[in-house]
């Protein structure tokens, strides 16, 4: 692959990558922080196999690299995986890219969104982009169901809704701390 070409990469893989951008880590230390109760997997949990699949297709694919074994007393010898300058370069790009979708909101623009907190990064340019992918959306949709009738309608207006309520949620997120305050009491 050439190394200006992007992977197509699994949202599991995109987080691990990310991570693995942050500091040196271990694949345990991946696997607490992608379980159910952990920082980001409470948004998208990524099972511990699928965890270890990703690091080693990450490292086939030059993104990351394991360093040397570091004995354990709890076991076998084990390898710490960093980020090489391609994957910090992956990383950084798709979490500026917006989620294709509205449906993936849930899953992959709050992953990203996470993970640029953890960074200290600002989220606004990401924001900005993901109100500017949808906007279309959801303009066509309006258009759509002013003329929309029986099941088609119903499947247009929850779509409507549904990108409504995305748009209100980006616009929360960029409104000051003291205004979305303000505007819960």
């Amino acid at each position: 692959m050439p190394a200006h070409a992007e992977p197509s990469l699994s949202l599991a893989e995109w987080i691990v990558l990310c991570l693995a951008c942050e500091r040196q880590l271990y694949g345990f230390a991946l696997v607490r922080l992608l379980d159910a109760d952990g920082e980001i997997g409470r948004i998208w949990r990524i099972p511990k196999p699928v965890i270890y699949r990703a690091l080693q297709r990450l490292e086939q694919l030059g993104a990351l690299r394991a360093t040397e074994p570091q004995q354990s007393s709890q076991g076998p010898a084990r390898s710490p995986f960093s980020a090489t300058r391609r994957g910090r370069a992956l990383a950084a790009a798709w979490l500026r890219q917006p989620v294709g979708h509205n449906r993936d909101i849930r899953s992959e623009l709050l992953a990203k969104l996470a993970l640029l907190d953890r960074a200290g990064t600002d989220p606004g340019p990401l924001l900005d982009a993901q109100r500017d992918q949808l906007q279309p959306v959801a303009d066509a949709l309006a258009e759509r169901l002013a003329t929309a009738a029986g099941f088609e309608r119903t499947l247009l207006l929850w779509r409507a809704e549904t990108i409504a309520a995305t748009m209100r949620f980006l616009e929360a997120l960029r409104a000051p701390a003291a205004t979305r305050t303000a505007d819960l009491g």
